[in-house]
């Protein structure tokens, strides 16, 4: 997996479902997990305590750059969905 060969473990991709309970990840990685989440679920919004959280570990040029790259990865999952574009293999993908 093209994550995997990044640096990051096999561990600590099992465990991001429960990233904010985990261990494994550094309070600045929970905090942009926690950004992706919000942003991405179009059941949920971006609150002041999400800001804040996020303001402790990012700048303001820092956030509008991972803002950009979630919106990024949520528009190339919109298009690849609509033309039916196959996964890569970089999940699991549970149906």
């Amino acid at each position: 997996m093209m994550v995997l060969k990044r640096g990051n473990s096999e561990e600590k991709l099992t465990d991001l479902e429960r990233f904010k309970d985990s261990d494994l990840f550094t309070d600045r990685e929970k905090a942009a997990i926690n950004y992706s989440e919000v942003v991405t679920f179009s059941n949920k919004q971006v609150s002041d305590k999400d800001r804040v959280w996020l303001a402790k570990y990012f700048s303001e040029d820092e956030v509008i750059e991972l803002t950009g790259l979630i919106a990024f990865q949520n528009i190339s999952s919109k298009f690849n969905t609509a033309l039916d574009v196959p996964a890569q293999g970089f999940c699991n993908i549970k149906r």
